[in-house]
């Protein structure tokens, strides 16, 4: 997934956080992960940051112990190692960037800063810097999902689940989610598709046994069963992209003969009782020869003179 420059998280990031704060963000996308962009920071710069947050995002100083994680976190897996590793960071040189949070009846709860939070734990701290802001329940996972997708911090099924919750709790359409992440809505489409997976499948997406692009070749097989069996041969035989979108095309192309194979034969079995039946009317044999759906020609056998005649008065005999 492409990190998106700074242009396109401000469009979505800059309504809530104010500018500083994506600029924040931005400067650590540069860097690809946070701990390093914190080990790199210098402490004239970490003391302009708290100097600029404390005059402008009255940032303050609250206890860990009274921060919960927030419950529209769209991210629910976090790695030990990179964890391990921005706390060994922020215990060198503290937490550079502030949570974003709320007010809650019991303390405060995290909009923004999750990863930080827990990095924070894990490195000893008491306390840490915040920024307390109010938001509604929507705006509050739309600052969640936009800075997890900025930061590439989601896996594909954790993005999928959280563009849906937006549609289906927030009544949100593609083309708007779309513009608030700044993803193209093919995108968003494209991402949501992969919640058509089998849960196994989902599970093994998610844990890094098959890529995106094999999930996306799965895709083609609406069989869950077949899914799942395309899915383990993938982990099982090192199968590459190329490979399993050969092979599910495949499987689509065999159930497309197989359907074709069993309209045929049912339309052989209405045929043969309408040829029975009418050679049953006319007392004669009779063959029906289709050429496609709607058109054909019925020929009616006759063994003599007289029994010609005989078909021909029937027939007469209809008109009258």
């Amino acid at each position: 997934m492409a990190v998106k420059g700074k242009k396109g998280l401000g469009r979505g990031l800059g309504a809530y956080f104010g500018d500083e704060v994506v600029e924040e963000v931005t400067s650590e996308q540069r860097t690809g992960i946070n701990h390093l962009n914190e080990t790199n920071i210098s402490h004239e710069t970490e003391n302009r940051i708290s100097k600029q947050d404390d005059e402008e995002h009255n940032e303050l100083k609250i206890r860990i112990s009274k921060i919960e994680p927030g419950r529209d976190q769209p991210r629910k897996q976090f790695e030990e190692e990179q964890l391990q590793q921005l706390a060994d960071s922020i215990k060198k040189y503290g937490v550079l960037q502030p949570l974003l949070v709320k007010k809650t009846e019991n303390g405060y709860e995290i909009i923004a800063g999750e990863r930080r939070w827990r990095a924070a734990k894990l490195a000893g701290l008491k306390e840490v810097p915040v920024v307390v802001k109010e938001y509604s329940p929507q705006q509050a996972m739309e600052i969640a999902l936009i800075e997890n997708v900025q930061r590439e911090n989601l896996n594909p099924i954790e993005e999928a689940m959280a563009y849906q919750r937006l549609m289906k709790e927030f009544h949100l359409k593609q083309e708007e989610i779309a513009e608030r992440v700044s993803r193209n809505r093919s995108t968003i489409t494209n991402s949501m598709r992969l919640l058509n997976l089998t849960e196994e499948v989902q599970n093994m997406l998610v844990e890094g046994k098959i890529t995106s692009g094999h999930a996306r070749a799965i895709l083609s097989i609406e069989n869950p069963k077949l899914q799942t069996e395309l899915a383990r041969k993938i982990e099982q035989e090192g199968l590459s992209v190329r490979e399993t979108e050969r092979i599910a095309k495949s499987q689509g192309k065999e159930k497309k003969e197989r359907k074709k194979k069993t309209t045929d034969e049912a339309l052989e079995l209405i045929f043969k009782d309408l040829e029975e039946r009418m050679g049953t009317a006319v007392g004669t044999r009779v063959n029906i020869s289709r050429r496609d759906k709607n058109k054909g020609k019925i020929e009616i056998e006759y063994y003599s003179e007289s029994e010609l005649e005989r078909l021909v008065e029937l027939i007469e005999s209809i008109r009258q």
